[in-house]
């Protein structure tokens, strides 16, 4: 069976897609999924230098809006995974439907707490700072049209210390994020973990990170 081709969506850097582009490089893995595109929404986006290098295909997305146009690209590239990796925008939901149980997002916190619009990035650290919590993590979803709301695919909790900054948590938490999400790709690409039509999750992970 040929590997699971996956499109990657971007805002930033690229650090999660860096992950995953030397997870599925390995044989092993190779097997079950490939990147095969990679879009941002910035044309300065790290995530594109990330896949030019590779020498996969990277796209501008000019109107983050426009589902016809995102849908389009995809398709072109028979995109049958998507994964947003630090990707800021909301996906439109012509998008959303036409990959149902097929995209994935990363978020820095163990939803649903510290999610929604405009919690993303730094701003989640902080927020986990000023409440005063003392576990954070990460959390791999499905995504629906609302942010950070789709069903749970796996969660990986982190310690957060008493003299902790919102840096000190950034990078606890991206590097489980790093751990995480490519484990997660190939569980749903490999059919481990599904969505199913009422909502919930079944299946699990092969292996969890420690």
């Amino acid at each position: 069976m040929a590997p699971v081709r996956i499109g990657v969506l971007a805002s930033g850097g690229g650090s999660n897609l860096g992950a995953l582009l030397a997870y599925f490089a390995q044989p092993e893995h190779a097997a079950v999924a490939q990147v095969v595109m990679v879009a941002s929404d910035r044309a300065d986006a790290g995530a594109l230098d990330r896949a030019r290098a590779r020498d996969i295909p990277a796209h501008v997305i000019n109107a983050p809006a426009d589902g016809d146009a995102i849908c389009a690209l995809l398709k072109s590239h028979n995109v049958s995974l998507v994964v947003l990796a630090g990707y800021l925008k909301l996906v439109p939901a012509q998008v959303v439907r036409g990959w149902p149980g097929r995209m994935l997002n990363v978020h820095p916190s163990l939803l649903p707490a510290f999610g929604g619009p405009g919690m993303y990035g730094g701003r989640v650290h902080a927020a986990v700072i000023a409440a005063g919590v003392r576990t954070s993590g990460v959390t791999v979803h499905f995504v629906d049209e609302v942010f950070d709301r789709g069903a749970i695919a796996a969660q990986q909790a982190v310690p957060v210390f008493e003299q902790d900054t919102a840096a000190d948590v950034a990078a606890r938490v991206l590097q489980a994020e790093h751990a995480l999400l490519p484990r997660v790709v190939e569980a749903v690409a490999g059919g481990q973990l599904t969505l199913l039509a009422d909502g919930r999750v079944t299946g699990q992970l092969l292996s969890i990170p420690s």
